[in-house]
């Protein structure tokens, strides 16, 4: 059987855990379900996969952990954080040490689906466009939109998959403001609240990647957006 993608679920609420993987596999993905941290990272060192869906509280080790460890090795993979946690707090830590997104619970597993839908859809970041249209130049930077990578001189930074495909839609736009509305519809598909309060975080990641290269600037516009220049 061919699967549209492989997915490491970690969920320690066992009903949970088998009905939503039910409701998955028969949507056509592979999926890999652990019941704590330490199983997760034993299932990462074994194989690459598409998307890692981690609970927050999570016996042996914490899914932030799980999340922080996962990033020493893969920069790329999008992570997916199931909480019943709702403080701001809680969900801005997720997104700084490398999260990309999160779900409360309770969810339905059709927003479960349309997340996992966002997170692979190929016509943002496609590995399969000429290697060439594929590379960007900024400032002193190649940013490898394929790799999700970003090399200077010797030096290689990867990116996830989230700050991947908000630099893309930035160089898109380059020297232009972008509306912060027109940037959480296409980079997250909503503009919640809490979205919004996601992309100042990227925004903030991405200036962190990026603050070897002075002439390289992400302005914030006052209750607009923001604008990428260089130079």
């Amino acid at each position: 059987m061919e699967y549209k993608a492989s997915i490491l679920y970690v969920e320690d609420d066992v009903t949970l855990s088998f009905v939503t993987r039910d409701n998955l596999e028969r949507k056509g993905y592979f999926i890999d379900l652990c019941g704590d941290g330490l199983a997760a990272l034993e299932k990462i060192a074994e194989r690459k996969y598409d998307l890692c869906i981690l609970d927050v509280m999570l016996p042996k080790m914490d899914g932030f952990t799980v999340a922080s460890r996962i990033r020493e090795k893969d920069g790329t993979v999008p992570i997916l954080f199931l909480t019943a946690r709702t403080t701001r707090e809680d969900k801005i830590h997720g997104l700084t040490i490398g999260g990309d997104d999160y779900i409360t619970k309770p969810f339905s597993i059709e927003e479960l689906i349309l997340k996992i839908e966002i997170f692979l859809k190929r016509s943002i970041v496609n590995p399969a466009k000429d290697a060439r249209s594929a590379i960007h130049c900024l400032g002193s930077f190649e940013f490898d939109v394929a790799n999700q990578s970003l090399k200077r001189g010797n030096q290689v930074q990867q990116l996830t998959y989230r700050e991947s495909v908000l630099l893309t839609l930035l160089l898109d736009y380059k020297d232009t403001i972008l509306p912060r509305e027109e940037i959480l519809l296409k980079v997250w598909g909503n503009d919640h609240f809490f979205s919004s309060r996601s992309l100042d975080v990227f925004i903030s990641r991405l200036r962190k990647l990026l603050k070897t290269d002075p002439d390289i600037r992400i302005e914030n516009i006052h209750n607009v957006g923001y604008r990428l220049r260089s130079g």
